[in-house]
């Protein structure tokens, strides 16, 4: 038997941060998503948890997929065709080298606690 053995991940959760705020340039005082892997939460005006979701880069994913709408994302098409309002949408993100692992643990604690997935989040 093979034994694997795996560092505690500690999470370092950005602030939320609405869409048209990430809309901005970061190049002129706008939010800097990083272009790391990681993991983002999406929620609405009253805190529920709308998508958990993972990203080999976040800015790609969380500004220019989900946000700006730039490339294809399933959620933001998903959101779309419900007629969610992006104004009343937030986003945050935390960087992980683990990004596969920790939106499993996410997802599962969700589930855990709510007997099904956020709205917007596929099973992995």
């Amino acid at each position: 038997m093979n034994e694997i053995k795996i560092p505690t991940i500690r999470l370092h959760w950005s602030d939320f941060y609405s869409f048209d705020e990430l809309l901005k340039d970061a190049r002129s005082d706008g939010i800097k998503v990083p272009n790391e892997s990681g993991v983002y939460e999406v929620i609405n005006e009253s805190g529920e948890i709308l998508h958990i979701g993972r990203a080999s880069n976040l800015r790609m994913r969380v500004k220019q997929g989900l946000v700006k709408g730039k490339t294809p994302h399933s959620t933001r098409k998903r959101m779309l065709e419900d007629g969610v309002n992006f104004d009343d949408l937030k986003v945050r993100w935390a960087v992980t080298d683990w990004p596969n692992s920790v939106e499993e643990f996410l997802h599962k604690e969700y589930k855990k606690r709510y007997g099904t997935l956020p709205k917007y989040t596929k099973a992995t």
